[in-house]
């Protein structure tokens, strides 16, 4: 049996099981998608926001990429913002990395990773620019690796509160809360490192005033 043939089987299994369980289970699914959480995550096969949240299909709306950036020309990212905060109506978006990230890992070497990864990796840099005092001073690699995680998601979600996107929603409706978090690989438990709740000030250079 070829590998990809086995996800098959696995995926016909599991409709079996739940359907066992709950008979009307895909039903209801097919009618009704109505998540308070977009999750901005990292796209490690590791890192599985419905399972490390233990939270069913339907409750969470996800967004994957490569060390969970939230860049201002990313149509996707912004395609997947816009859906949720305007149409869905979320109430909470939550930027989540996870230590031992390999996007993160890779930005702080010198090493040529060709065009396009170099091109999404020089996001990371920027952050250990902004932050290189703090970064500097640690000596130890690991403590510094992580803390970079840790910076890269506080300013993933200071990226989400300069949209007009979350702007509009802020000024509107109040919502969503911005929430960042890092989940540890080592133990499964998610640190919480940062949070703007809906109407919070940033920089005037960055909010619009004709919303």
């Amino acid at each position: 049996m070829k590998a990809y043939e086995k996800l098959l089987l696995e995926n016909k299994a599991w409709a079996k099981e739940k359907t066992e369980d709950d008979p009307g289970y895909f039903e209801r699914l097919s009618h009704i998608q109505t998540p308070e959480f977009l999750w901005i995550g990292c796209s490690d096969s590791r890192v599985p926001a419905n399972e490390i949240t233990n939270t069913q299909p339907g409750e969470i709306f996800v967004h994957r990429n490569v060390a969970n950036l939230v860049i201002h020309t990313d149509v996707n990212l912004l395609s997947v913002l816009e859906y949720a905060v305007a149409h869905l109506k979320i109430k909470h978006v939550i930027v989540c990395g996870h230590y031992g990230c390999g996007g993160v890992k890779a930005a702080m070497t010198n090493h040529d990773f060709k065009q396009v990864l170099n091109m999404w990796l020089r996001n990371i840099k920027d952050v250990y620019r902004l932050h290189r005092s703090e970064l500097d001073d640690i000596n130890d690699e690991t403590k510094r690796f992580n803390r970079l995680v840790e910076l890269n998601v506080v300013e993933q979600v200071q990226h989400l509160a300069k949209t007009s996107i979350i702007q509009r929603a802020w000024q509107n409706e109040q919502r969503p809360h911005l929430h960042g978090w890092v989940y540890d690989l080592k133990d499964g438990i998610i640190n919480p490192v940062f949070e703007m709740t809906a109407g919070t000030h940033i920089d005037p250079l960055y909010e619009y005033d004709d919303l």
